[in-house]
């Protein structure tokens, strides 16, 4: 079965992978203007990517990092990540995508990046996938939602 991964958040981004774990294809998680300042998830934008990929690659399960709130995070980011993870819980319910909630330190572990830097995820997706586009440092959250869909399921 083809597999979605998803990092949540602003910064984030989704990846689909074949049954082979092949990279199909990857974006980063679209968002729109909230305020002048403020950014929030796309809804729309990231129904319409989903959609798509359905009709060509269906079917398949979506991996999605379970977050949660960290200490001495502000109380404006939790909410803007809280609000970010509801719109993927309700765009992949209303489509009825099966879903998979993982844990970081799930796939992190069998991904090898527990204690490593947070950008080693992207060393370590552009040695799977080298014709991956992880080049810019801002490519972590497309490189970690590619580990994400690869080794959520407990495959190495």
């Amino acid at each position: 079965m083809n597999r979605l991964g998803v990092d949540p958040g602003l910064g984030g981004a989704i990846a689909l992978l074949d049954s082979n774990l092949s990279l199909i294809e990857i974006m980063d998680m679209p968002t729109m203007l909230k305020t002048k300042k403020r950014k929030q998830v796309n809804s729309a934008e990231l129904a319409k990517i989903v959609c798509r990929w359905l009709t060509k690659y269906q079917p398949f399960i979506a991996y999605i990092e379970d977050v949660h709130a960290m200490p001495k995070q502000g109380t404006a980011s939790v909410f803007s990540f809280g609000d970010s993870f509801g719109v993927l819980r309700g765009c992949f319910g209303a489509l009825q995508i099966p879903v998979v909630f993982v844990t970081p330190q799930s796939w992190k572990k069998r991904a090898g990046l527990i204690g490593k830097p947070k950008d080693y995820a992207r060393t370590v997706a552009q040695q799977l996938y080298p014709n991956a586009s992880l080049a810019r440092k801002k490519d972590c959250g497309r490189a970690e939602a590619i580990l994400i869909a690869r080794f959520s399921s407990g495959i190495k």
